[in-house]
């Protein structure tokens, strides 16, 4: 704790800007509570003298500040100004964290805390790691508390760049798939009447950028943020969706839409930890997509061992349209179709296969439903014969609707997970809804990914059962968008993918160049080569993975099938090895003792050389290539794979085509093969 004088230092003039005081305001003399990052590059300075507020800084340099922070609740009482504080705790913690379904098997981590407990019952938890800053408001409440309004928001001096991703909810912007692309512009420029979701990713300078997130989001709305121009800077406003007053349900798919909301964010304990808001703090762009954050942050595991959860890829029918060829049956939602499907999935060593929408009728909002051309426990048997399991798709809302029901007679059935989806909301009712699902599921051994949400806030460190989450600008939008996804893969690995995995729903054969994509519903396009499409299952972080086309195009090219399906869907060790956002990245993984490498460009040609000493030193290898074919920039499906003798201390040389990428698996050689560098 220091005391500084009120005039002519560095700290008081961002407590004046983060409190919106003028000197006149002020004290002589302020409190600044410095809190530094184990590795010392990070400060927070806290005051809380008149307003509890906080500068950020990175090397003595000032990265962003705060608005006063407070809780205000209904009736109108403010938890936060003028407040006394009645003590402060420091604290130094190292953990070890199992993280067995995730880009690591194991998190070591250490923090710095400060701990600051107010009169009138609350307190403030402030956290620096090497990789950020956290603080979370808590309450010690004998009674309920009703929230109507939190009070934070991040203050930049600077017209910096910014990756904002804008809510398409309209006119409702809390109504919202939570998937867009990112408009690049600077804080100024950021759209009045908008909100945006999170991550969002702000440029600062010498190359230092700040991922905006939050997580352990239980009990309580999401944050979005509002962007507007002040006196003193640029700032991003917390907004938070109240608690619905009013829904409507969807005719058709039982979909549970506000129409009016309350003047509540938050009807709660009133003893209870609050989310925590996250400042992700890097010095190269490759630290950010591997940021462990948000899952460090996720309260612990509730659900017990971990060994039941099966990650895996699946053979997916929606993507492709049920669009099987070559048969004497119709194609579609029936069970001849799925036997295909599970038939395809047990040739090529796939875990599961989803039963999409429509296995279900829609209009009913029963899920306890089934349509007359789809026999479950027939496709069930057939599945388990093939050592095969099966996952069925339902909206949130109608699972919740008869959720022990549901969880009871389908995990008896046999099947072994749920995919959730159309929930598009992150108010307090359905983050509620979310994780009764998780834990209902989990004490029935169900697995769960949850499409059609928010993004992770480290819920899959809290119910492991839950191996992934969209919230992402994924393949599905190839079907109906020209917006540009080559683009986007090499963009959100950075900024979404720091807050968890990824439901990306990847693997389209149809792969075509920049000038020759167009959407197509029925026989959806990839934009890109064939070869970026195997690097995703390196690149994107997904523990739950699909394979988005259809077995015939898969069995036609069983060589890239081959390639796809030897790739780990959890890892031992994850690295970045170079990358520039928006550009490029190039990211390795390590499962037991085989590495995996894969890369990915944006439309520009770039020729990257791999230096291989993450390999284990000593060590041969066999590098298994995957990459773009010489005249991939004109014809996408174009690869060419090779093998090569490696060891850990040459490099390869990879040329991506526009749109491009490569993947390379390395095995410890055995019998290595002739062709040697």
């Amino acid at each position: 704790m220091r005391a500084f004088p009120a005039n002519g230092i560095r700290c008081f003039v961002l407590y004046i800007l983060s409190t919106w005081l003028t000197v006149g305001n002020v004290e002589a003399k302020i409190t600044i509570h410095s809190l530094f990052s184990p590795n010392k590059k990070l400060e927070l300075q806290v005051v809380t003298d008149t307003q509890i507020s906080f500068c950020l800084l990175h090397k003595e340099n000032v990265l962003l500040s705060s608005l006063p922070l407070g809780l205000q609740l209904e009736g109108g009482t403010v938890l936060g100004p003028e407040a006394r504080l009645l003590s402060v705790e420091r604290t130094e913690q190292q953990e070890t964290i199992p993280s067995p379904l995730y880009r690591k098997d194991t998190i070591h981590t250490r923090y710095n805390q400060l701990d600051f407990l107010f009169d009138n019952g609350f307190g403030i938890t402030f956290r620096m790691y090497d990789g950020g800053a956290a603080y979370r408001f808590y309450t010690q409440w004998a009674d309920s508390l009703y929230i109507t309004q939190e009070h934070t928001g991040f203050l930049f001096t600077e017209d910096y760049t910014c990756y904002i991703p804008y809510s398409r909810g309209e006119p409702n912007p809390f109504q919202s798939s939570f998937e867009n692309t990112y408009a690049v512009t600077p804080l100024s420029g950021f759209e009045k009447d908008k909100l945006a979701f999170l991550p969002l990713l702000v440029c600062l300078e010498n190359n230092v950028k700040v991922v905006l997130t939050e997580s352990d989001l239980e009990s309580y709305p999401g944050m979005y943020l509002k962007g507007e121009k002040v006196p003193k800077g640029y700032v991003f406003q917390g907004v938070f969706a109240p608690i619905p007053s009013e829904t409507n349900v969807h005719p058709f798919r039982g979909q549970v839409v506000p129409v009016a909301y309350s003047e509540v964010l938050a009807a709660t304990s009133g003893t209870r930890t609050f989310p925590w808001r996250i400042m992700a703090i890097s010095e190269k762009d490759t630290e950010l997509p591997v940021n462990d954050l948000v899952y460090c942050l996720g309260a612990p595991n509730k659900t017990g061992p971990t060994d039941w959860i099966k990650p895996g890829k699946v053979a997916w029918e929606w993507w492709n349209n049920w669009g099987i060829t070559g048969v004497d049956f119709q194609a579609g939602i029936n069970t001849e179709t799925y036997k295909y499907y599970i038939d395809f999935a047990a040739e090529n060593g796939i875990e599961y296969v989803v039963l999409d929408e429509g296995w279900s009728p829609p209009s009913g909002h029963d899920i306890m439903k089934t349509i007359p051309e789809i026999d479950l426990e027939e496709l069930v048997d057939y599945a388990g014969q093939k050592n095969v399991d099966l996952i069925l798709w339902c909206v949130g809302y109608v699972l919740d609707n008869k959720l022990e029901e549901a969880c009871r007679v389908y995990s008896e059935m046999g099947f072994k997970g749920f995919k959730v989806d159309f929930m598009d909301r992150d108010d307090q009712p359905v983050v509620d809804m979310l994780y009764r699902i998780a834990e209902t599921a989990a004490r029935y051994r169900i697995t769960v990914n949850f499409h059609g949400m928010y993004k992770p806030t480290g819920f899959n460190r809290t119910f492991p059962n839950v191996l992934n989450f969209e919230g992402v600008f994924g393949m599905e939008q190839s079907k109906w968008s020209r917006e540009d996804l080559v683009t986007y893969d090499v963009t959100f690995p950075y900024i979404r993918m720091l807050a968890g995995p990824v439901d990306y729903t990847q693997g389209g054969m149809r792969n075509v160049t920049r000038e020759d994509f167009h959407p197509v519903y029925n026989h959806p396009m990839a934009a890109g080569t064939r070869a970026r499409q195997v690097a995703t299952y390196i690149v994107f972080d997904n523990p739950l993975v699909m394979l988005c086309d259809n077995p015939v195009a898969y069995r036609k090219e069983q060589e890239t099938t081959d390639f796809i399906t030897k790739i780990p869907v959890v890892w031992d060790q994850t690295c970045i090895l170079k990358g520039e956002l928006g550009k490029y990245i190039v990211s390795a993984r390590r499962k037991d003792s085989r590495w995996f490498v894969g890369g990915l460009t944006d439309w520009n040609e770039r020729t990257l050389t791999i230096d291989l000493s993450f390999l284990e030193p000593g060590r041969t290898y066999n590098a298994h290539i995957f990459r773009d074919g010489v005249n991939a920039h004109r014809h996408a499906t174009d690869y060419k794979t090779e093998t090569k003798t490696v060891t850990t201390e040459q490099v390869l040389t990879v040329l991506l085509r526009p749109g491009g990428g490569f993947a390379i698996m390395f095995e410890v050689a055995d019998n290595p093969p002739c062709d040697t560098l």
